[in-house]
């Protein structure tokens, strides 16, 4: 197959029928590593909550709880909070604008790299963006005192922040994360939170002191753990009081009935969260010494992706290309992680056997392109 000549990159995991299209192949030939989705799949309580309720005409025809209560109730006692404490919408995007216009934040310091939706969230809530470059050497981790400062030098009243950071994987300690809150605290600057990786080290998670934190605001992710992120659901946690004006500036109905409750069951099954972090911890692991193998820099992650770097030589765009094309493997692009050197590609934590034929993949590729 001569692929096209223009290399097409994507600008978002998971564009399968896109790049299929591309590249003259059926999606189901792809395997896809560029969106950070459990390979498990999604709980066997998800299947069969649908198939109930798809039983029951009612489910359909009503319309859903417009205060989602069952749903928040389940997302409330699965991190240990209250439903009052809680705002729920169909993806992170709507939450965190609905939080910009509640808080009125007016300038925001976002280190880079970081997830793209972010800069363009910010910006189309009228919001400027004040960019903070993350050290390379230093993993991208986040050093509390440094962006702090970062933040006062730029008049900034805002921090947005990623924990584990994506497209890094790093992990921000709790404490070290409550230290930095507090710091921002004292200068009246608001915290944003994305904890969308965070089920991979729930002890880390900050969601349970956001109730009591008037500059902190975290937001959730469901989907991406329980491998249905196409039922869009997502949650923030804050105080009572700036969780209510959050959800005066949410679409009533944001979530549909049949989402909340696979939702809700999905957050009920511990053995498969259990299972989740114990299978991804060893195959990331073994992702990690494989690629030490090939001569690629892995970066330290507590997610289930790893931000690859490559030598200077290798062409990344090209290596995508291939991969996607000779292979049937699909990295994601970090061609738009803006403060990215472009010498990095991300792959997700997949089954083993996929795993290997990532690893498998990677190697016959690199060895053609070295010729």
């Amino acid at each position: 197959m001569t692929p096209p000549a223009q290399i097409f990159l994507p600008t978002h995991g998971g564009q399968l029928r896109q790049i299929a299209a591309r590249y003259g192949l059926e999606p189901k030939q792809l395997i896809d590593f560029s969106a950070n989705i459990n390979p498990a799949g999604p709980p066997a309580s998800v299947f069969i909550t649908l198939q109930q309720a798809l039983a029951d005409p009612a489910v359909l025809v009503a319309y859903p709880d417009l205060e989602l209560t069952e749903l928040k109730k389940a997302l409330a006692e699965a991190s240990e909070i209250l439903p009052e404490n809680t705002a729920v919408a169909n993806g992170f995007v709507p939450l965190l604008e609905a939080a910009l216009r509640s808080l009125k934040i007016a300038r925001c310091l976002l280190p880079v790299p970081s997830f793209s939706e972010y800069r363009q969230t910010l910006t189309n809530a009228g919001v400027e963006v004040a960019r903070y470059y993350l050290a390379q050497e230093e993993g991208f981790s986040y050093q509390p005192e440094t962006l702090l400062r970062a933040a006062l030098e730029d008049d900034c009243d805002a921090l947005l922040l990623a924990n584990p950071q994506n497209p890094s994987g790093a992990l921000c300690e709790a404490g070290i994360m409550r230290d930095l809150i507090e710091m921002a605290a004292k200068h009246r600057i608001k915290v944003l939170l994305d904890e969308a990786f965070i089920d991979y080290v729930p002890t880390q998670s900050l969601t349970r002191s956001a109730i009591e934190s008037e500059n902190l605001v975290v937001f959730r992710s469901v989907t991406k753990f329980f491998a249905i992120p196409g039922l869009r659901v997502a949650y923030a946690v804050s105080s009572a009081s700036s969780i209510r004006n959050l959800n005066n500036r949410l679409a009533p109905w944001p979530i549909s009935s049949l989402a909340s409750e696979a939702v809700s069951a999905a957050l009920e099954d511990s053995a498969y969260a259990e299972e989740t972090r114990r299978e991804n911890h060893l195959r990331r692991t073994w992702l990690e010494r494989e690629m030490a193998r090939l001569k690629i820099f892995t970066y330290s992650s507590s997610t289930n992706f790893l931000l690859l770097r490559f030598a200077a030589h290798v062409d990344v765009h090209l290596l995508w290309e291939k991969m996607t094309a000779e292979e049937q493997i699909v990295l994601r692009s970090c061609a738009n992680f803006e403060g990215l050197a472009p010498v990095h590609l991300r792959t997700a934590v997949r089954s083993e056997a996929e795993n290997e034929r990532l690893v498998h993949g990677l190697e016959r590729v690199l060895a053609r392109m070295n010729r």
